[in-house]
């Protein structure tokens, strides 16, 4: 068997290549010369189409072009009748996402599904390329450029947010000679490189930018970077093979083909090689000039992958690529490595020959390392039969190495199944064990979802470990849209029986179906949605806000509860929202919360709807407050205008109702005040009044000697009782040093406040000898000894004090000396006469 499998392979200086047979196509009557062929990576689907500049017999084929989509293995998924205007066909390809873009001549981009479904956000490169026309094009994973006849260059780089970019206007007589592309995760810019072969040099359009690379190889005939954008084959005029550099200041190999014609492809194996197919032949050229031919009869289409080419006729696909190390090393002829040795070891024991004991001890302490490259050669292999026997064979020597991991023969065991399941002609994705490594399982399941493969995708999440949701959500969504003709009370019963062993989330499923016209579809779906973040955006978009405030009240998500009071202020005219949030408590006291910091105005009209015009009345009040922050308004502005007329209105509001009485008296008393307090400050020239208390207002008349307004606004507000006027009074003559006007004030009647207060103003403005005049007016013997001793008069304090037979206040006025001896020796001595007294 080793010795069968190393034939097949062909030998490039010190590496092997080996071509395998993967499919018999199943089409029939495709005769791929005569048509525009586009090949998705990782084993994806095919496109054909007719080419247009080629003459092509019809046989039975419609005059009308038509547009087939094909799986690897050759069945057929989607014919369309290809009737798309914008002129001529330049180029198609399918990007990362398996979406097919057709390239058209005046700049449209028409894009299809795998299942032919054209897609509705159409892209175009602008009206600059409608009118020069598109000549050329590369389509890459995930972008396109295109060069126009005018030699302009356009680019797409994202495909997911197609937006184009003009590169640059070249100014040359003749277009270039070819073009190719550096994808952008290769070059330091991050952004697409543009290759164009210009008479004998190459230039390199990058952002905008261009660059002459300077070189004398051209003219060229074809270029196409390496994989990895470090290298570039070049095809010369004068039919030479060229590897250079991306910088193209470096020759690496050069090979001559003995042909000037250009090869209708030139792609690259891997790393290692590079392809050129002209005619019947692909020619292969290594990295040391050495080379081996692939005669056919029939026309081929090249398809590199991440690790080989894919070689697509009419009747087969095969997959060229280096043979893998570890399988050299197991079956090149004469190998006696580790694995070979293991290899053959299992090979006697399966035919039960005791030559196997002694292949295994010939392994010895290398028996790890010959389980590892059975296994590695396992993952490298097509045909089943060979996976299984080198897995036995790994297992086998497994056995004699009790160390080495499970983990890594059961993980190989089900990658390969994975590979096997999605080579089967019947899903036709001829993946390779490295094509997995880059494309990932998640992606793999991805492409599988969109195919409609939801049974595979579905086992092969759960065989490894991955949760199913999203390929179950699709399937559904499929369902739906499928199914038009089942009522909807059947196909949700049918989706909930289906559905009811997964964790998925029906909110999705319900927006499908809503997305599809089917509104009762979707209003039952999501009674089954547990959870409320899912179901309040699907029933607010609905129309279904009211239904969807109430899920959200009954979460007591708040965040949710604001996310439909938003909407359904947005979508609801003023009465409707207040009807939908006045019963519902949480809701109406989130949405005032809200509306009492950024939207007052929105909330004053809430509040009247409702009824409750006290409400408005405090916010009124809340906004005549923040106003009086304003230092313009503070200066006596014509702001205060309006201000007062925001009380005055708050005032009629609150007088409807007999509760707020106090509230309607107190903004009446207030805009009444603000209006004098204005007028005043109109009359002085100092702001001073505004915003003051009835009390300060009076006091800062008195001050300023107006005596009139000051007595005005006593009577004016009836809340200044005698005893406090007259302290305001006392206070201010006594602030000013009116001792003149305090003693005619003090003479007026008898002061309801006594003389006390004349005492303390005229003692609190240093003036002992005006407070004499008032300390003796005091009828209280406390109170006038007590004067004394504020006025630092020991003598005559103590003299009222004895008057008065209270030792206690003896006591109290001797505190008030402090350290003075003096005064505390004389009120000890009367202290002491009134105790002999009273003995």
């Amino acid at each position: 068997m080793a010795v069968s499998v190393a034939a097949e392979w062909s030998a490039i200086a010190n590496r092997y290549y080996r071509k395998q047979e993967i499919y018999r196509m199943a089409w029939h009557n495709v005769e791929l010369s005569g048509h525009k062929v586009a090949c998705a990576r990782f084993g994806g689907m095919i496109a054909i189409i007719r080419d247009d500049t080629k003459i092509v017999r019809l046989r039975s084929e419609p005059a009308r072009p038509k547009l087939l989509i094909f799986r690897s293995s050759g069945l057929l998924v989607a014919s369309i009748t290809w009737d798309r205007p914008g002129g001529r066909l330049i180029a198609m390809g399918w990007s990362d996402e398996e979406i097919l873009h057709c390239v058209m001549q005046d700049g449209s981009v028409f894009r299809y599904d795998v299942h032919g479904k054209l897609l509705p956000d159409k892209v175009w490169f602008g009206q600059e390329c409608w009118d020069q026309g598109i000549m050329e094009c590369i389509i890459w994973g995930n972008g396109i450029v295109c060069l126009t006849e005018a030699n302009a260059v356009f680019c797409i780089p994202d495909l997911g947010s197609p937006q184009f970019v003009k590169l640059t206007q070249l100014t040359l007589e003749d277009p270039p000679h070819c073009m190719a592309i550096i994808e952008p995760q290769h070059t330091v810019s991050g952004s697409v490189e543009v290759l164009l072969a210009v008479e004998s040099t190459v230039m390199v359009v990058d952002g905008g930018s261009i660059q002459d690379q300077g070189t004398t190889i051209g003219p060229l005939g074809k270029m196409v970077a390496s994989p990895n954008g470090s290298y570039v084959a070049c095809f010369t005029h004068d039919g030479r093979l060229l590897v250079v550099t991306s910088d193209f200041s470096k020759t690496i190999s050069e090979f001559d083909t003995q042909s000037a014609l250009p090869p209708e492809q030139l792609i690259w194996c891997g790393m290692d090689s590079v392809l050129l197919y002209s005619d019947d032949s692909v020619l292969m050229v290594g990295p040391y000039g050495d080379w081996t031919k692939y005669t056919y009869d029939e026309p081929v289409v090249l398809i590199p992958e991440c690790d080989g080419v894919r070689i697509l006729s009419n009747t087969f696909m095969e997959f060229l690529q280096r043979v893998p190390d570890t399988t050299v090393s197991i079956f090149s002829i004469g190998s006696t490595s580790p694995g070979a040795m293991l290899y053959d070891a299992y090979d006697h024991f399966a035919k039960r020959n005791a030559k196997a004991d002694e292949s295994i001890r010939m392994v010895g302490s290398s028996i790890p390392d010959a389980v590892e490259a059975c296994i590695d050669a396992a993952g490298q292999e097509f045909r089943m039969e060979l996976q299984d026997t080198l897995m036995r064979a790994a297992v086998y020597g497994r056995t004699f190495c009790r160390r080495f991991s499970k983990t890594r023969i059961r993980e190989t065991c089900k990658t390969l199944r994975i590979l096997n399941g999605v080579r089967d002609p019947n899903v036709g994705i001829p993946l390779t064990l490295q094509q997995l490594k880059v494309l990932t399982l998640p992606v793999l399941i991805e492409r599988l979802v969109n195919e409609h493969k939801h049974l595979l995708a579905i086992r092969m999440s759960e065989y490894m470990g991955l949760s199913p949701e999203t390929v179950v959500v699709h399937w559904a969504g499929a369902m739906i849209t499928a199914a038009t003709s089942v009522p909807d009370p059947e196909l949700c019963n049918l989706l909930l029986e289906k559905l009811k062993m997964y964790s998925v989330s029906y909110a999705a499923i319900a927006a499908h179906a809503y997305r599809n016209g089917r509104r009762t579809l979707a209003a039952l779906l999501l009674e089954h949605e547990p959870r409320s973040s899912e179901q309040v955006p699907l029933l607010t978009s609905m129309g279904e806000e009211e239904k969807a405030l109430g899920k959200a009240i009954k979460s007591g998500d708040t965040d949710l509860v604001y996310f439909t009071l938003f909407h359904l202020w947005q979508k609801k005219s003023p009465s409707e929202f207040t009807r939908a949030v006045q019963d519902k408590p949480l809701a109406r006291n989130l949405f005032i919360a809200y509306a009492r910091q950024n939207e007052p105005d929105v909330l004053k009209k809430f509040f009247a709807s409702i009824g409750q015009l006290h409400r408005v009345g405090e916010l009124l009040l809340w906004e005549a407050w923040a106003q009086s922050k304003n230092p313009v308004t503070r200066q006596g502005s014509p702001l205060q205008g309006p201000r007062i007329r925001l009380i005055e209105e708050a005032q009629r509001l609150f007088s409807h109702s007999k509760e707020h009485d106090f509230e309607a008296k107190a903004c009446d008393e207030q805009a009444r005040l603000l209006k004098i307090q204005h007028e005043l400050e109109a009359k002085t020239g100092k702001a001073i009044f505004v915003d003051t208390s009835v009390s300060d207002t009076i006091r800062t008349c008195i001050v300023l000697k107006n005596h009139r307004e000051a007595q005005r606004i006593r009577v004016e507000f009836k809340v200044v009782p005698d005893k406090r006027f007259y302290w305001l009074k006392i206070l201010a003559l006594a602030y000013i040093k009116d001792w003149d006007a305090l003693e005619k004030f003090s003479k007026e009647r008898r002061p309801p406040v006594g003389f006390k207060p004349f005492v303390e103003a005229c003692l609190q403005e240093g003036q002992t000898s005006e407070a004499l005049k008032y300390i003796q007016k005091l009828s209280d013997p406390e109170e006038k000894a007590e004067a004394y001793a504020q006025a630092g008069m020991a003598k005559e304090a103590a003299e009222v004090a004895a008057q008065a037979k209270d030792s206690e206040i003896l006591g109290r006025l001797k505190l008030t000396f402090g350290q003075s001896t003096t005064a505390a020796a004389l009120f000890d001595s009367i202290r002491d006469r009134l105790s002999l007294q009273g003995g």
